[in-house]
């Protein structure tokens, strides 16, 4: 098999390493926290390692919470407003500092990373792989990405639940094996389920395996509905009661879970570089940040994949 390309979540990379690694634990010569940094770049590594791409690409929110998906489902994130009325998210003072210093050593190196505006990563990553050639592995802790598997391109899911170390690689018959339904169901299986962490909150009344039942049994959230007005379907009254009373949330919730697959973007290759674009340039960063060693790692690793 041709090596893949990896598509990387990087906020769902840098939010994990932030809270695995004490502040305490890495810090600049001027007290800044570097844990995320750190952190990011190991797992980076790692994943270049052990996967062995030719190609790498990193994934941004330029826009966490989009306002096309809360005209939909207002609810959407609205957990994770920071306070005080604004649009912000909440992000750990501590981390706040530590992003535009991943990006500035991503550059140096030279790999991508990019955001698109009024779109999350989750969006990024799926015109990614939807347009870029296989095959393709997206890594990243972030379930709705489940949707993107496919077998045929192929796209795999590098699941980093547990993180990079415990990596779980998802074709479709692991997307089956976990939550009973098809890749190209999990969008609507999740939004007849509900996600808290993501503000949705589901059908009142079913859970996760009557919602991989429906989606396993009727194809689609079209189907389903389509079953609950077919009085041979056998459609339990209470079930179809539930389904009803949800109707107007079921008819918006798949488009806000589903990711898009079509932002306009520019060409991008993602090429491993034989060395970084600009040594002197990540030299300097890395020893301002005291990151020489995650540093040589990275480098190290991508300069020798190849």
């Amino acid at each position: 098999m041709d090596r893949p390309l990896l598509l990387v979540d990087a906020p769902s990379l840098y939010f994990r390493a932030y809270f695995g690694i004490p502040e305490s634990a890495a810090r600049a010569a001027d007290g800044t926290p570097v844990n995320a940094v750190r952190g990011f770049l190991d797992m980076l590594a790692t994943l270049i390692r052990v996967r062995r791409p030719d190609r790498v690409i990193c994934a941004l929110d330029a826009d966490w919470r989009p306002a096309w998906r809360v005209a939909l489902l207002p609810s959407y994130k609205a957990h994770r407003l920071a306070p005080g009325g604004g649009t912000g998210e909440v992000v750990p003072d501590g981390l706040v500092p530590q992003i535009p210093i991943i990006l500035d050593l991503l550059a140096a190196l030279g790999i991508p990373a990019v955001g698109a505006a009024g779109y999350e990563a989750d969006d990024v990553l799926g015109t990614l792989a939807t347009r870029e050639p296989g095959p393709v592995e997206v890594a990243s802790g972030d379930r709705d990405l489940f949707q993107l598997v496919d077998d045929a391109k192929p796209v795999r899911l590098l699941y980093c639940g547990r993180g990079v170390a415990r990596l779980e690689v998802f074709d479709d018959a692991g997307v089956r094996a976990k939550y009973g339904v098809p890749a190209a169901g999990y969008a609507d299986f999740a939004a007849l389920r509900g996600d808290p962490s993501d503000g949705l909150p589901g059908v009142a009344g079913i859970g996760e395996k009557t919602a991989a039942r429906l989606v396993d049994r009727y194809g689609d959230l079209a189907g389903i509905l389509a079953a609950t007005e077919d009085s041979t379907a056998g459609f339990a009254p209470g079930l179809r009661a539930k389904l009803a009373a949800a109707i107007e949330y079921l008819a918006v919730a798949p488009t806000v879970v589903r990711v898009a697959r079509d932002i306009g973007m520019p060409p991008l290759t993602g090429t491993l570089p034989a060395e970084p674009v600009d040594p002197d340039r990540l030299l300097d960063l890395a020893e301002k940040w005291n990151l020489a060693g995650p540093t040589k790692r990275l480098v190290d690793t991508v300069c020798g994949v190849n």
